[in-house]
């Protein structure tokens, strides 16, 4: 795989050109951001950003204006080949938190591996009803040490109910309870697919079920004709992910600016 060219291809389609359900695409001169349509919701962030030395503190500056006078929070969603290279110095010293750094991964799905590609025999389950969530969440929430998550749930519920053709939500289940959930995002017109969401819990690891959701995923991304599957890997998931033939393309940041009283 040729990650430059790949890299490129990603920056295009999943930066630029890429579309959200109940999300806004904006593409202004310097920036390419999305706005949740609903007052309440998440979703506010900008993705892609083209600037130099001489107006990226101004652009920063609008768009903290912007998502201020709008009463949003929102996310810059940072790369490691965005301009300028003191890009996250600059954000930061314009009030945006930095968040911890996320590996892009990919994998060519012409050149997935057999283990990825065989039956799965594990106890794994596609959730096409909103009445199963629970058992996506609570899986979260104790992996990541949070209380209940309403956005989460909100947005796997209208995804399921509205868009099925984009969600696939799947739990891997072990001595009858939920153990492992994951989902995936399935861009359309895009070469790529998206992994989110895949975590196990501490009692249950090393038993195969990451590993499970993973192929489930990487064969319906296969069946469903992408190229290219793609994840922003925690330092927990970076090694299995690259164990099975992912590539890292990039590093990523989110940096985070809070709206005052939201």
């Amino acid at each position: 795989m040729n990650i430059q060219d790949v890299l490129t291809l990603y920056d295009k389609e999943q930066r630029i050109d890429v579309e959200f359900p109940g999300v806004r695409r904006e593409v202004l001169p310097h920036v390419v951001r999305f706005v949740g349509v609903d007052q309440e919701q998440d979703g506010n962030f900008v993705l892609y950003s083209k600037l130099d030395g001489s107006n990226a503190d101004a652009v920063i500056d609008e768009q903290i204006a912007y998502f201020g006078t709008i009463g949003r929070s929102f996310e810059w969603k940072l790369y490691d080949h965005d301009t300028p290279a003191d890009l996250k110095d600059r954000l930061q010293a314009h009030g945006l938190a930095i968040g911890e750094a996320e590996a892009i991964m990919a994998l060519d799905l012409r050149e997935a591996p057999a283990t990825l590609l065989a039956p799965v025999t594990a106890d794994v389950r596609r959730i096409s009803e909103p009445a199963q969530l629970p058992d996506v969440v609570v899986v979260q929430e104790q992996v990541w040490g949070k209380g209940e998550d309403p956005w989460l749930v909100e947005r796997l519920t209208s995804e399921l109910r509205d868009y099925p053709d984009f969600t696939s939500v799947y739990v891997a289940y072990a001595d009858g309870a939920p153990a492992c959930s994951a989902w995936i995002n399935l861009h359309p017109n895009s070469h790529f697919a998206s992994l989110w969401g895949g975590s196990t819990l501490p009692q249950y690891r090393r038993r195969g079920l990451y590993t499970a959701l993973l192929a489930s995923r990487v064969q319906e991304a296969i069946r469903r004709g992408y190229r290219f599957l793609t994840i922003d890997a925690s330092p927990m998931s970076r090694p299995i992910v690259a164990h099975h033939g992912f590539h890292l393309l990039t590093m990523a940041y989110p940096c985070n600016w809070e709206s005052v009283g939201v």
